[in-house]
């Protein structure tokens, strides 16, 4: 490895994902291109609770993998973070360890969460006002930055380590980062994601009380419908998805499939509110210009572009308008598609999910639809691709993704062979 050639190009060469869609990133692409939801009604009038439509991981989780003393101490946010991050690695490495390849100091972990184990936060603390007691564990569910510390363990990754927490960004700036440190030269292999899971009443009650949950109580298709006038809200999913990454002229040395390429990433702050984006889309516009920048591209060489798409107004008007004000005349004539309308809503998990979503539209040349897009919202005006699934040739693509408190973030994803 050469660390005096700066900046290094960035591949990926293994992703995973489990979400209400799959329990693999097979399975949820799958899924998407035979126009399957993950979701489905679920009356939680109850609690107080009025939407209707989530998307839940209800298979058994398969962690026999891991040893007994990191599966006792880990949330379900976590749990979920290790079997995408199994996927990923096993994509990457096969049956052998990152550290048969790199420095264990060169290797690091980057998985964040919007709000971590929060489920098990509330399911202690009431444990404990009844009995006096909690669990001996709870610290551990708590801290938002222990699927992080769970995959460094698991795998010997002792190099570079954080955890970001950016509501819906935090995937995409998770992998951006993770980007970032190879690229500078301080890590050569990062695994990098996002999980979450909110299951809980008092958690989902949190979320559906700002109105930012879909009313919909009875048409499933209206239930998340990007760029639509039908849209009302989102759909709460959980789930997680991770990639590797590695510096590419090392990766391919040891002979690693290359399944694309990290070449630009961009994150601005609104710094404006913490739940509305920014009417002056200043934010979202540099974070588009940043990301194109430094992967030397321009507007009309993306093929397509994965949108935030949340099917709230507030969301689907503003990302509309900064993408046209980001790339001009050229936004009319690129492929764009949310997919949530067929996975929900992951949060925290959405960008890293959404990241491997372009990385399958690189490999199959095929461009997913926006899922329940039956009447367009004038104001959302681009190629929102609604007729179905569409063959095209695709090299570069950009993932989008905006979160609460002001957070956004772009990367750019190009085939890895060029």
């Amino acid at each position: 490895m050469n660390n005096k050639t700066l900046p290094r190009r960035v591949v990926i060469t293994g992703y995973g994902a489990i979400t209400p869609l799959g329990l693999t990133a097979q399975e949820s692409w799958d899924a998407i291109m035979d126009y399957r939801i993950g979701y489905r009604f679920i009356d939680k009038h109850p609690a107080g609770i009025k939407s209707r439509f989530y998307g839940l991981v209800d298979e058994n989780l398969d962690l026999k993998f891991l040893p007994a003393v990191l599966r006792r101490r880990l949330p379900r946010f976590a749990h979920l973070a290790m079997v995408s991050a199994r996927e990923a690695m096993s994509m990457a490495f096969g049956e052998k360890a990152p550290t048969e390849f790199y420095d264990p100091l060169k290797c690091g972990a980057i998985i964040g969460t919007g709000w971590g184990g929060l489920d098990e936060t509330f399911k202690f603390h009431e444990q404990y006002k009844a009995t006096g007691m909690g669990s001996p564990f709870a610290c551990f569910f708590s801290m938002p930055s222990i699927a992080t510390a769970a995959c460094s363990q698991f795998w010997g990754l002792r190099g570079y380590q954080n955890s970001p927490v950016a509501a819906c960004a935090t995937g995409t700036m998770a992998i951006g980062d993770a980007f970032e440190a190879i690229r500078s030269g301080r890590a050569d292999m990062m695994l990098s994601g996002s999980a979450e899971s909110l299951r809980s009443d008092s958690a989902i009650w949190n979320i559906d009380v700002l109105k930012a949950l879909t009313r919909e109580e009875h048409d499933i298709t209206k239930a998340s419908c990007p760029f639509s006038l039908e849209r009302n809200g989102f759909v709460l999913s959980e789930g997680a998805a991770t990639v590797c990454l590695e510096e590419r002229e090392s990766a391919l040395r040891r002979g690693a499939v290359i399944l694309g390429e990290i070449s630009g990433y961009g994150n601005f702050s609104d710094a404006v509110d913490f739940t509305a984006p920014a009417e002056d889309k200043l934010a979202r516009i540099n974070t588009i210009h940043a990301a194109l920048t430094q992967a030397g591209l321009r507007a009309q060489d993306i093929d397509y572009i994965n949108a935030h798409g949340t099917s709230t107004e507030l969301n689907d008007r503003n990302e509309t308008e900064s993408i046209k004000m980001a790339l001009g005349d050229e936004a009319y004539s690129i492929p764009v598609s949310s997919t949530k309308g067929y996975s929900g809503h992951l949060i925290a998990a959405a960008g890293s999910f959404e990241t491997i979503i372009c990385l399958q539209t690189l490999k199959h040349q095929r461009l997913p639809s926006t899922c329940h897009l039956r009447v367009p919202d004038p104001i959302c005006d681009l190629d929102f691709i609604t007729e179905g699934h569409r063959e095209k040739p695709v090299f570069h693509t950009m993932n989008l993704s905006f979160g609460f408190g002001g957070a956004n973030a772009a990367l750019i994803i190009s085939r890895g062979e060029m």
